[in-house]
């Protein structure tokens, strides 16, 4: 029996992107018909409240090749993106954003790559023009302390954009963990890797969903889901402080026990006492950020629900829940 599997999976979350879709769509069509290979595209509507999921029936409507997910509310880019995983039915599946930002012609690229043997391509990413200093800064740091101290170390300017093999697919369904960090997780389930570098070009429309609360909640999850140092350092920082209190304890022993009780000093004791409760709440602050994660895994609820698909014998998810 032929399979009838496309060869490649577009899997494009977006977020009120609703004047980039069309001019995506009519950037896409001629790169994978270019390619020589049968295609299907996933819109995954992460919640938007501009009109996209409107534009992505009209799309879809138009041309069978195309299908789309809405979720029943925002559940985020990383949920989005397993969500385009579950559905994805290709032999290889290409993840790209939906914002114009990267080239579609790259994918020739990832699809040369991938006939070579290759089951884990992804765009690297060469400069960062189109981001505020600031945020390109914080980046840097993130991923040095990431590189440094996390367990998998990731490749300098990957991101998301990338095409897998269904091997490494179907690994990455296997992980159905709630606080995700897709860059960790595509470097951790190994595959033939390769990069292919690319500059990121300006959004078509519309400015970025991602503000810097957003990015410190995704630097938190990325640390804390690669990394145990949060909780270990404690142990050190811990063992420090015991050594300096035993030594200034035994300064003070002696020097009385020499020359008398000098008169107590408030400042410092004040001092003392707030910077060590200080180092107590953030040891405390690190240690729920680990139980909240673990509460939210042992709730066992759905990674996302759908409330709506423009395909209804598509396929669905064991974790998508029963708003689909």
């Amino acid at each position: 029996m032929e399979d009838a599997s496309p060869d490649i999976s577009m899997v494009l979350p977006l977020f009120n992107e609703s004047a980039n879709l069309r001019p995506l769509v009519d950037a896409l069509i001629p790169v994978l018909e270019d390619c020589g290979v049968t295609f299907e595209a996933i819109f995954i509507d992460d919640g938007s409240t501009d009109g996209s999921w409107e534009t992505i029936r009209a799309i879809c409507n138009a041309d069978s090749r195309f299908q789309g997910l809405s979720f029943s509310r925002n559940f985020g880019k990383e949920i989005a993106i397993a969500a385009g995983l579950d559905h994805a039915r290709g032999k290889a599946v290409v993840i790209m954003d939906a914002d114009l930002q990267h080239p579609p012609e790259l994918i020739r690229n990832f699809i040369a790559k991938w006939r070579e043997g290759y089951k884990n391509i992804y765009g690297q990413r060469m400069d960062r023009v189109t981001d505020p200093e600031l945020r390109n800064f914080l980046t840097r740091i993130f991923y040095r302390l990431l590189d440094r101290f996390g367990d998998t170390s990731l490749p300098p300017g990957a991101g998301d954009f990338r095409l897998l093999d269904r091997q490494a697919v179907d690994a990455l369904l296997k992980l159905r963990e709630r606080a995700r960090f897709n860059k960790g997780l595509y470097a951790w389930i190994g595959f033939k890797t390769c990069g292919v570098p690319f500059e990121m070009r300006r959004r078509g429309s519309g400015s970025t969903k991602f503000d810097y609360g957003k990015l410190f909640s995704f630097a938190l999850d990325g640390l804390m889901s690669f990394s145990a140092l949060p909780l270990k350092v404690w142990t050190y920082v811990g063992l420090a402080v015991s050594g300096f209190a035993l030594s200034m304890a035994s300064f003070y022993g002696i020097r009385t026990m020499l020359f008398g009780v000098d008169v107590p000093g408030y400042a410092s004791l004040i001092v003392s006492i707030a910077f060590f409760a200080g180092m107590q709440l953030i040891s405390l602050g690190v240690l729920g950020e680990y139980i909240a994660r673990i509460f939210d895994e042992v709730k066992g609820r759905p990674l996302y629900l759908i409330a709506e698909q423009t395909a209804e014998d598509a396929p669905k998810s064991r974790d998508q829940g029963a708003g689909a």
